[in-house]
């Protein structure tokens, strides 16, 4: 008993920690882009992702080694290992002169662990199926559309004379996962791949908060039935 309440009171100081980097590292990685001059990283980003990535590793090991069967933990949980790994730092490392898109996907990696975090703690306070699915939705299409403006302007603003800062780039996000669309063409390969993947994020995700809502009113009536 005690020795699970204490792997109970480990996971929530590592949700707490992990939470923390990944609203460190996306608050970091805005800066860096947003005021950055798109060609290189500058080392202090490096060294914040650094910091981050080496937090995530330890985060992933103390569960591994607090795990009652650490195998199927492993195999179950190897997606966070390989997303808390710093390659953008290896790669920096590394002899190979990487160019700044390619920097630009591996920096993007550790922000895929940061929303993973985000998902795991949204499963951690919210109790019941469906406040967990309707909340997971919000995180989801929030960070996922906030992300995509981000990656949208640093690979657009250099090259689209249609971008006109960050505002224009959070707009054009939130068009396109609303289906909307809005008059700002992409011209690079990564934008227009992010201008697909947007629209079918919407279509997919925007579902769920009707039955959510469906399912609020459901439960309502019935309550109020049974009150009678």
């Amino acid at each position: 008993m005690e020795k699970t309440l204490a792997h109970k009171g480990l996971r929530q100081v590592a949700n707490s920690l992990t939470l923390l980097c990944a609203l460190i590292l996306i608050v970091a990685v805005s800066v860096e882009i947003i005021s950055g001059d798109h060609l290189v990283f500058s080392p202090a980003y490096m060294t914040l992702q650094l910091i981050v990535c080496c937090i995530f590793l330890f985060d992933w090991f103390l569960r591994l080694g607090a795990s009652e069967r650490p195998g199927r933990f492993f195999w179950t949980h190897l997606i966070f290992l390989l997303l808390s790994i710093p390659w953008l730092n290896i790669a920096d490392w590394s002899d190979h002169a990487f160019t700044r898109s390619e920097m630009m996907a591996l920096a993007t990696v550790p922000l895929l662990r940061s929303f993973l975090a985000l998902y795991v703690v949204v499963r951690w306070m919210v109790e019941g199926k469906a406040k967990r699915l309707f909340w997971a939705y919000i995180v989801t299409v929030v960070v996922f559309t906030y992300l995509s403006a981000l990656l949208f302007y640093d690979y657009e603003i250099l090259v689209n004379d249609r971008l006109h800062g960050f505002g224009n780039a959070l707009w054009w996000a939130w068009m396109n996962v609303t289906t909307v669309g809005a008059a700002i063409f992409p011209v690079t390969t990564v934008g227009k791949i992010i201008c697909v993947l947007l629209p079918i994020l919407g279509m997919a995700m925007f579902p769920i908060f009707t039955v959510y809502v469906t399912t609020l009113y459901t439960d309502y009536t019935r309550r109020k039935q049974e009150g009678k």
